[in-house]
């Protein structure tokens, strides 16, 4: 069977398959040689996607994906007193609930590989914008989310990596690296446009390539058609019967 790859987050997360999707680009680079699942729950902050760890990664699995990636934190960055406050994580909550998935990883699986990721950074006009052409008039006043207090939280993301000696991407300082972000890679102030899942994808396999795990080292599941011989194909398949 495929080795398994599970992408665990927020709606970043469960978007990620969507036309242009980072996720749908890494199942692509791994096609033939690793399944890439979503775990992806939309509007969830870590608080809550604690409650989930036993059910997606369940201890004394058979069979353990090699990677992971967890990226939380644009929900957990809502502002106390705006219009998301419910989904709002306090900073060292968020730190700590990062290290707890990250711990159950370990315990559930040694050897798979964990990479977290961060917050993307928030253009806070695009979120005004896109709460007018929902609400018109009746939007709120001040953003739910700033980047400032996103990036807070993306410290904290990669201090944790750091202590845990964990492989991280900083999305939120990555993506701020190119003039005219806001619109390039935020299609609403806050969710990737093609582009800015190109960036997540194009991180991403800047770390797997580093690794054992780089689709370049891994082999096909099956045999590429070319060995297969036209007159006796079932000589490419013997293996298959040991």
């Amino acid at each position: 069977m495929r080795p398994e790859i599970v992408l665990f987050g927020d709606s970043l997360t469960a978007q990620s398959f969507g036309s242009g999707g980072w996720g749908a680009a890494l199942a692509d680079t791994y096609s033939r040689k690793a399944d890439v699942l979503v775990r992806g729950y939309g509007g969830y902050n870590t608080r809550w996607a604690l409650f989930l760890l036993h059910h997606i990664f369940p201890l004394n699995t058979p069979k353990a994906p090699i990677v992971v990636t967890i990226f939380f934190g644009a929900n957990d960055a809502a502002i106390l007193g705006r219009t998301s406050e419910r989904q709002h994580v306090p900073l060292e909550e968020y730190k700590d609930n990062l290290k707890k998935m990250v711990n159950h990883l370990k315990e559930y699986s040694p050897t798979s590989l964990v990479i977290l990721i961060t917050p993307p950074p928030v253009d806070e006009e695009g979120r005004n914008e896109y709460a007018r052409s929902l609400y018109g008039d009746k939007a709120r006043e001040l953003p739910e989310r700033t980047n400032e207090v996103t990036g807070l939280y993306a410290k904290q993301c990669l201090e944790l990596a750091k202590e845990m000696g964990l492989h991280v991407i900083d999305l939120w300082s990555k993506l701020q690296e190119t003039e005219g972000w806001q619109k390039k890679f935020l299609r609403d102030g806050l969710h990737f446009t093609p582009e800015g899942n190109g960036v997540l994808h194009q991180e991403l396999e800047k770390v797997l390539n580093e690794t054992s795990v780089s689709a370049s080292k891994m082999p096909l599941d099956f045999p590429h058609h070319s060995k297969i011989d036209g007159k006796h194909p079932e000589k490419a398949f013997q293996y298959l019967s040991l």
